[in-house]
């Protein structure tokens, strides 16, 4: 169910996305989905919040998620992603994201508030399970007790990490420097000040106050940001 649309020459794909539970999580997701030019239909049984978010999303009901049936009338085995945001009830989360299952919706992403609430969406066959408040606290934990500007970590020991550029490195290139061999780390793009993130090579010089994007081992990266 998706459209071609142009961003900058390159044509990147329009999708129509249910989004069930308008709280801060899944209006957040919902929104964003609307501001990358997604059609999103948002449900949540809380009038309010139906009403709240009726001028920003494509479309936005009111419906009891838990009911086969509402969810039929709504056309959602039409769709092919859909984010479960619901949180705070549990049960809620669970039999929606089981409802969402058996009306074969292809793409589930399903939020979770504690592991076992995880396990069990993952038993009832939810495709991706995310934990955006343990999340958010990892990365905020990496970010308070360090230099780095952003971190982000992809899979256990392997991060992606933005900071200044080290004294050391500044008015070389980065292939004088010898990045990977040195630290074992490879620096992807470049940031120089009141310029466009740029891709990096070996004969990128890297300027005072340029911030980098360095990838790789999740220890070396965020020692590598600690230089000065």
């Amino acid at each position: 169910m998706g459209k071609d649309t142009r961003s900058g020459g390159v044509r990147r794909p329009r999708y129509e996305i249910l989004v069930i539970g308008l709280g801060r999580f899944g209006s957040a997701v919902a929104e964003s989905l609307v501001e990358l030019g997604h059609d999103v239909l948002g449900v949540d049984a809380n009038p309010k919040l139906v009403q709240k978010y009726s001028g920003t999303l494509t479309h936005v009901v009111e419906v009891d998620s838990t009911s086969i049936e509402a969810l039929k009338q709504l056309g959602v085995p039409e769709f092919e992603r859909a984010v479960v945001g619901i949180g705070t009830d549990i049960e809620s989360s669970i039999l929606t994201t089981a409802a969402l299952v058996d009306l074969g919706v292809p793409n589930i992403w399903a939020k979770a508030i504690t592991e076992p609430h995880g396990k069990i969406l993952e038993r009832v066959g939810a495709h991706h399970v995310v934990f955006p408040e343990h999340d958010m606290g990892l990365r905020l934990a990496h970010l308070v007790t360090g230099r780095m500007m952003e971190y982000i970590e992809f899979d256990e020991g392997f991060a992606l990490v933005e900071t200044r550029a080290p004294s050391e490195l500044v008015g070389k290139s980065l292939g004088e420097v010898g990045v990977r061999r040195r630290y074992g780390l490879t620096v992807v793009a470049v940031k120089p000040a009141g310029q466009a993130f740029t891709y990096a090579t070996a004969e990128t010089v890297v300027g005072a106050g340029d911030l980098l994007v360095v990838a790789g081992d999740a220890a070396r990266a965020e020692a590598f940001a600690e230089l000065t």
